[in-house]
């Protein structure tokens, strides 16, 4: 018999909490990092964190997969269970003291995230949610903002480079001249925002499915949309954006091309 979503979730929540506490050994003290083949940078902090949660994982359940940014996929390729984690999302944030990064652990299930995770060490922010089970930041229901228009809108990105050198330049500019705000909160904490409602959209025009694993059901549970830039729930679409359902309309409307 299968576990229930309740149990996931606060394995998730504990496993974001001690991996989360553990980075922060790191945290501000000059920890050196290098770079992957990608450009990107990865700290002994990203490994110890990984493998921390890769530990608890195996251990409860060996017969799950895991999907993970530092060691790749680990289990059988037809696992009906994927742990998708990111140690830290954020690690360029990570290294310059910037408190924005964050612990990201998702669970697929038959092909669909079901439970999801994501712990800020340095603000001790965590937010989690599993379908039919709500969405929780710091234990308080999390909802999405209940602002109607986009013209009223706060819109968080990560790189502004990342959109031209995608191909979104365009549905990036139609984006920013019809909302009301554009700031860069970034990476993983943009996604925390609109879930909490203290902004309206966050949209990535690249991205990994470890770097996004849980907000599919935090999103959904907390009234808002985690998917690609078409309307589709994925983690997988090599793209992300995440809004409420109100704007959700209005949004796909400037990507495509027309005016909200």
């Amino acid at each position: 018999m299968d576990e229930s979503l309740r149990t996931y979730l606060d394995f998730a929540v504990e496993t974001a909490y001690l991996a989360g506490r553990l980075t922060l050994g790191y945290f501000q003290s000059g920890v050196r990092s290098d770079l992957k083949p990608d450009d990107t940078p990865v700290t002994v902090a990203d490994r110890q964190a990984e493998e921390l949660i890769r530990g608890r994982i195996t251990a409860r359940w060996p017969g799950h997969a895991v999907v993970g940014e530092e060691y790749g996929v680990a289990g059988a390729a037809d696992a009906t269970h994927r742990w998708f984690i990111d140690p830290i999302d954020g690690t360029k944030a990570f290294i310059r003291g910037v408190p924005l990064y964050a612990v990201l652990i998702g669970l697929e299930i038959a092909g669909r995230v079901e439970v999801g995770a994501a712990y800020f060490p340095a603000l001790d922010e965590m937010i989690a949610g599993a379908t039919g089970q709500g969405a929780w930041w710091n234990g308080r229901p999390a909802r999405v903002s209940e602002v109607a228009d986009l013209s009223r809108a706060f819109v968080a990105f990560t790189d502004p480079a990342s959109f031209a050198a995608h191909g979104r330049a365009t549905a990036w500019a139609r984006l920013q001249a019809a909302s009301y705000h554009r700031a860069g909160w970034s990476d993983a904490y943009g996604y925390l925002l609109v879930a909490t409602g203290r902004v309206e959209v966050m949209l990535d025009p690249v991205m990994d499915p470890w770097d996004c694993g849980p907000f599919p059901p935090i999103l959904r549970e907390a009234g808002g949309y985690f998917g690609d830039w078409t309307g589709n729930e994925t983690i997988h679409a090599g793209e992300a954006l995440a809004t409420t359902r109100t704007l959700l309309p209005q949004v796909l409307r400037l990507i495509e091309g027309d005016q909200p």
